[in-house]
């Protein structure tokens, strides 16, 4: 889990946008079923691809804005980001190779 960082609107910019390596940016809410049954899937593949890859969470329910803004419109959503930009996303939960096979396509 240390490898997976909590987003809010103060730190977005520097954790997302201006990270130095590419970023798989999670949307979750705490009462999202799927959600928490992905939760360990994203923190595994946080530690594994440590190296190569930045894992960062935003719950929804804290920072709605940078949901809407994203036009997140389901819980899980996963995006990827390179450079400051959106390259890919992903809705609803997956599996790790689902989740592995989205990051290697895209990263």
């Amino acid at each position: 889990m240390a490898n997976n960082v909590d987003v809010t609107t103060a730190n977005f910019e520097q954790e997302v946008l201006k990270a130095d390596k590419p970023v798989l940016l999670k949307f979750w809410a705490p009462w999202c079923g799927p959600c928490k049954m992905m939760a360990p899937v994203v923190d595994e593949v946080a530690d594994e691809r440590a190296d190569n890859l930045k894992v960062v969470s935003v719950n929804v329910d804290d920072a709605p804005e940078i949901a809407a803004e994203h036009g997140v419109r389901g819980v899980p959503t996963v995006m990827l980001f390179k450079s400051g930009a959106k390259v890919a996303s992903l809705v609803g939960a997956q599996s790790k190779s689902q989740l592995a096979q989205f990051i290697e396509q895209n990263a």
